[in-house]
């Protein structure tokens, strides 16, 4: 089965959709951008939302301090790299035994090694554009960038990722449409 993960949570909304949706993961995003979230906000989620969804904290070059803090404050279990991180960073975060998710963004001169527990290929910054899933010459464990209801079954078909990655693919007016997410999680299960 499929798995996915909803990702860019920002509101005590959002985690009460993902809470009746039950996703497989559900994502924090550490990084500036608009779905950037602190610290603390991400503690208080993380304390209302289900016990059974593992939360992923998204950082982009981030100090090991900041990620390791993360974790130890209990707001995230798996930590998702999606800056220029090194393989060090990816062993040190293991040797605290920490799940790691390694990003590579499409198109990439970056050769797709990694020693991080997941690889994950994603179509950029979040423009909206899909990645061209015929030619990515991987299967990479997760897949993310503009997927939505209308493309998931392509995606996975083509693709077959273990995991389905979707921020604004579940969004309306930019912000997390409860019935969006609980139609694709439900989409994505029956795979």
């Amino acid at each position: 089965m499929t798995k996915i993960k909803i990702c860019g949570l920002m509101t005590m909304e959002d985690i009460k959709a993902v809470n009746q949706a039950k996703p497989d993961l559900a994502g924090f995003i550490f990084a500036g951008g608009r779905h950037h979230i602190n610290l603390d906000q991400a503690i208080r989620m993380r304390q209302q939302l289900d016990r059974t969804i593992p939360s992923v904290g998204v950082f982009v070059d981030a100090s090991i301090k900041e990620m390791l803090d993360a974790v130890k404050s209990g707001a995230i279990s798996i930590v998702q790299l999606h800056g220029s991180e090194t393989e060090d960073t990816v062993k040190l975060l293991q040797s605290s035994n920490i799940k790691v998710i390694q990003v590579f963004k499409f198109p990439t001169k970056n050769v797709l090694k990694t020693s991080a527990d997941y690889l994950m290929v994603d179509s950029g910054s979040g423009d909206g554009d899909a990645l061209d899933w015929n030619n990515l010459k991987i299967t990479p464990d997760i897949l993310a960038g503009a997927i939505n209801s209308n493309n998931v079954y392509k995606a996975i078909n083509i693709v077959n990722p273990k995991i389905i990655d979707i921020s604004r693919g579940v969004e309306t007016n930019g912000k997390k449409d409860a019935i969006k997410i609980k139609q694709i999680v439900n989409m994505v299960h029956k795979l």
